[in-house]
């Protein structure tokens, strides 16, 4: 579960604030600070198995793209700072970021291709609060990969089983495909990146 510590901070504090070393991951929800939970070893499979496939075909394509370690969103303005399990970058538009070469941090669509959420058991966050986030912001593309089945019957079915979502923005409005089982998953970014929900989520399995 996520842990809120009951202070509300601008996003500067937050910043000054984050520890060095960050042992404890968090993030800033509304000008809240909000410890995230450990993720447990099959999220970290999935994730890392996601960096390295999306790597792959940014280096297939030779695209001006790359997958930073700890870079922050900010929605512009806001008191929020996100920290995206996968996070594709665009180094073109960076040098329209005034944060980036001093704190990493970014609030530009533009300079976003994709943002990937792998859902814990604070998943309301992802399907709500990012999700609102991302697309006011103007992120062309968003995937909520739900190995796990956790979240609500909306989003992930009933009875509930494995999906991703990958949100499309659309006239400035996130539409949402939903994927499962061996379906290809169909990305508007990666439109030649070949990978089924079943491989993501069998990530790790040997």
């Amino acid at each position: 579960m996520t842990q809120a510590i009951p202070k509300l901070v601008t996003f500067e504090e937050f910043v000054d604030w984050l520890p060095e070393t960050r042992r404890v991951r968090y993030e800033l929800h509304n000008g809240q600070i909000v410890e995230i939970a450990q993720p447990v070893g099959k999220h970290e499979e999935v994730k890392g198995f996601l960096g390295i496939e999306i790597a792959v075909e940014i280096e297939r394509l030779g695209l001006p793209y790359f997958i930073p370690n700890q870079a922050i969103v900010r929605p512009a303005e806001k008191d929020s700072g996100y920290f995206p399990d996968v996070l594709v970058l665009n180094r073109a538009n960076l040098a329209n970021e005034k944060l980036w070469k001093k704190q990493s941090i970014v609030s530009l669509g533009a300079s976003i291709p994709l943002a990937i959420e792998v859902v814990s058991t604070n998943w309301r966050d992802d399907y709500y609060l990012k999700y609102a986030e991302y697309e006011e912001m103007g992120i062309p593309e968003y995937w909520i990969v739900g190995y796990a089945a956790l979240g609500g019957r909306n989003f992930i079915g009933n009875p509930k089983q494995p999906t991703i979502s990958v949100c499309n923005l659309i006239d400035g409005e996130y539409q949402i495909s939903k994927f499962r089982d061996s379906n290809p998953i169909i990305s508007q970014t990666f439109p030649e990146l070949n990978l089924t929900p079943n491989q993501i989520f069998q990530a790790g399995v040997v």
